[in-house]
């Protein structure tokens, strides 16, 4: 279910990351991740409170696209745009 990883996306399952610091190393990750990359995030939850994180920092520069939704998995594609292309999006 859900859409195919694209070539050379990294996939994080954020189960595996200790509650208290998911947030944190999922923002250093979109930090580190290269204009016009993805990054697809796998949950077992709705990982909405990230994405109201994400957006009041990045604004639409980071692109949120929900490819699994429930009920046992959560798939999120990231993908960071250049601040140039914000404007058209």
């Amino acid at each position: 279910m859900g859409e195919q990883v694209s070539a050379g996306e990294r996939v994080i399952d954020v189960r595996q990351i200790d509650p208290r610091h998911r947030h944190l190393v999922i923002m250093q990750l979109f930090e580190n991740l290269p204009v016009g990359e993805t990054l697809q995030l796998v949950a077992d939850h709705d990982p909405k409170p990230l994405r109201f994180q994400l957006e009041s920092r990045y604004g639409p520069q980071c692109v949120w696209a929900y490819l699994e939704e429930g009920p046992d998995s959560w798939r999120v594609r990231l993908r960071n745009i250049p601040a140039r292309e914000t404007s058209d999006v």
